[in-house]
């Protein structure tokens, strides 16, 4: 039976027409959002050349954890404060015109029973969606985040977010890269630790751990502890313990060629107290190098206050003076464990390393964050 050709509009075929991919708009804004144990932070920002422009934040403390520690489920009373912060970042999406976002959220929601309870409770109230991502992600925007604080000398660094609920540590060998390209390297790994092969020198991940412990959950092991100065030597001490199965901690490292950088409320919080600042100022903190002699002298000064001295403190904060002790003691630990007299301070940390992703992947970034 011979084929009929079809009559009317449908007689001849339709071309097959091939869009184009529409390249994205390179001053369109991008939003990320991190919601951990403690705090719930955001930033709005558009490329700027090979960085990028930050147009608006918020930060709030939520205490999203409080309770979770004895209950291992997040309790109403901090959902529904955790919602109200979300709906002041939607409303500045809003008035930003985000369409590219990522928000995540990190340990109490990895841990808690209902967290997904909660995901879809702020889904229903706010329209947004949370991504609870695992460590290895958190850790890997951690250190991206952190690449235009790496000295074209560093051969051996440390990168160590301190959180509400968990510490990502990750230990990074530059040596076979040459110095210039040693930043760059760094925010090439925003892809995955392995790094497979690759025509060019790249960064080793030699190990990277999380520790569940942060400045929430630490706080909350050794609350049962009265005396100040006790507490904080058994919270350094027990946190080091943690430390055991980090490949790096136990074998000597060299001192020459190795950094160290810290991102939290923590070390941000210990930079400004030394540098004597009443009103927190960012652009005094980030980037700043701090002796392990200008970092123990902090440490002393706060113990010394006492609970009291310290919810008085300016340079504290309310946010932070409650947490500062447990935080403390992690740095503490820190510096003890490793080689080296000098800790680079970083205020960056999650929200930075997630719009450096998501900006790289549509390719608005010029070559590297440099």
């Amino acid at each position: 039976m011979a084929p009929k050709r079809p009559g009317g509009a449908g007689a001849f075929p339709m071309p097959v027409v091939t869009l184009a991919p529409i390249p994205p708009d390179p001053v369109a804004p991008y939003a990320a959002l991190d919601l951990g144990t403690n705090s719930c932070r955001m930033l709005v920002a558009q490329p700027k050349g090979s960085q990028f422009h930050v147009v608006d934040s918020f930060s709030k403390s939520v205490q999203l954890g409080a309770g979770l520690e004895a209950s291992g489920r997040l309790s109403r009373s901090s959902m529904a404060r955790t919602v109200q912060a979300l709906k002041i970042c939607k409303s500045k999406f809003q008035k930003h015109k985000v369409q590219r976002m990522r928000l995540v959220a990190t340990e109490a929601c990895r841990r808690a029973h209902n967290a997904r309870d909660f995901i879809r409770f702020v889904e229903r109230e706010t329209g947004l969606h949370l991504d609870i991502i695992e460590p290895e992600e958190e850790a890997r925007l951690a250190v991206v985040s952190c690449a235009p604080l790496v000295s074209v000398k560093t051969e051996q660094l440390l990168v160590v977010d301190i959180g509400g609920g968990s510490t990502e540590l990750v230990w990074i060998d530059l040596s076979r890269v040459p110095g210039p390209d040693r930043p760059r390297a760094i925010m090439r790994l925003h892809k995955g630790f392995d790094t497979g092969n690759h025509p060019f020198p790249t960064a080793k991940v030699v190990d990277w751990i999380s520790v569940p412990l942060g400045v929430a959950t630490l706080k909350d092991q050794f609350r049962d502890v009265e005396d100040d100065a006790g507490r904080f030597a058994l919270m350094s001490w027990y946190f080091e313990e943690q430390l055991a199965d980090f490949s790096p901690y136990a074998h000597e490292q060299a001192r020459e060629g190795f950094q160290i950088i810290g991102t939290s409320g923590t070390v941000t919080t210990v930079a400004a107290s030394h540098l004597g600042l009443r009103r927190y100022d960012r652009t005094k903190v980030d980037g700043l190098r701090m002796s392990s002699d200008q970092i123990d002298t902090v440490i002393r000064d706060y113990l010394n206050l006492g609970e009291a001295g310290r919810r008085a403190d300016p340079r504290i904060g309310k946010d932070r003076q409650s947490l500062i002790m447990s935080g403390s003691a992690i740095l503490q630990a820190l510096m003890r464990v490793w080689p080296t007299d000098r800790l680079s301070v970083a205020d960056r940390g999650l929200r930075e390393g997630l719009l450096y992703a998501q900006m790289s992947s549509d390719g608005v970034l010029e070559d590297g964050p440099f």
